[in-house]
């Protein structure tokens, strides 16, 4: 399945975009967004393959939303104006649907979009696994149709939400996203420096700042959470580098 957001700042409109993709098999309707703020939103937390966005929106308008994503998903864009086909094409829209469209032009772009989606995916290694580190201690992840080379050193925390993985890294300000299990997350990270404190984190111990009672502050804004079932390991970890009486 193909993991789409809708956008459009126009109710109606809006709707039938996302009638549109629901009638299409392989297209999956992850929300349908009022607002290309709120699509960023969704985007920081899901997986998402492609994106079906207006132009002509108020605050952030579907083209500097596009050219504003360090990695875009395949975009098509929808709009009422002709005269942003050619500015489409320069950020690389797999299609531009020009308002008003029916169900056969949406069926159309949507097969464009699964045609790139597969072309992407069968040049790249199978999603669910991560390469092993090397010799200079790095890991290959797929986040949004681009195979990306991390430092495991870099790696602050990863959060595990259902199926997918956010990976925080050493100065990035937004979390990588791989739809990876935990359990093959923990297996890969060398056990001397990373260590999961909660069913839903592995933190990096050479990151933490400070223990406070049943949390581990990485910094002034993030605390993770020490899970009962992992205490005991964590502790342990502890009194092992405790210095004092």
């Amino acid at each position: 399945m193909i993991r789409c957001l809708a956008i459009d700042d126009e109710p109606l409109a809006l709707r039938q975009l996302a009638t549109y993709i629901q009638k299409i098999p392989f297209l999956q309707l992850v929300k349908a967004c009022e607002s290309a703020l709120e699509a960023r939103k969704i985007m920081e937390e899901e997986m998402i393959d492609a994106i079906f966005i207006d132009i002509n929106m108020p605050d952030l308008n579907g083209m500097d939303f596009v050219k504003s994503l360090a990695a875009p998903p395949l975009v098509v864009f929808t709009t009422a104006y002709s005269e942003y086909a050619i500015d489409g094409f320069k950020v690389d829209a797999v299609d531009y649907l020009l308002k008003p469209f029916g169900l056969d032009d949406m069926k159309r772009a949507a097969n464009k979009v699964k045609a790139r989606h597969d072309l992407l995916n069968a040049t790249a290694p199978a999603i669910q696994e991560a390469a092993p580190a090397d010799d200079d201690n790095t890991i290959f992840l797929k986040t949004e149709h681009r195979m990306v080379r991390v430092d495991i050193d870099n790696i602050r925390y990863v959060e595990g939400m259902s199926e997918y993985l956010r990976i925080y890294l050493e100065g990035v300000p937004r979390p990588l996203i791989v739809l990876l299990s935990m359990k093959k997350m923990e297996e890969r990270l060398p056990s001397a420096s990373f260590m999961r404190v909660h069913r839903s984190y592995i933190i990096n111990l050479r990151k933490i700042q400070e223990v406070n009672k049943n949390r581990v502050i990485m910094d002034a804004d993030t605390y993770i959470p020490i899970g009962d079932l992992y205490r005991e390991a964590f502790n342990n970890y502890l009194d092992k580098k405790f210095l004092g009486k």
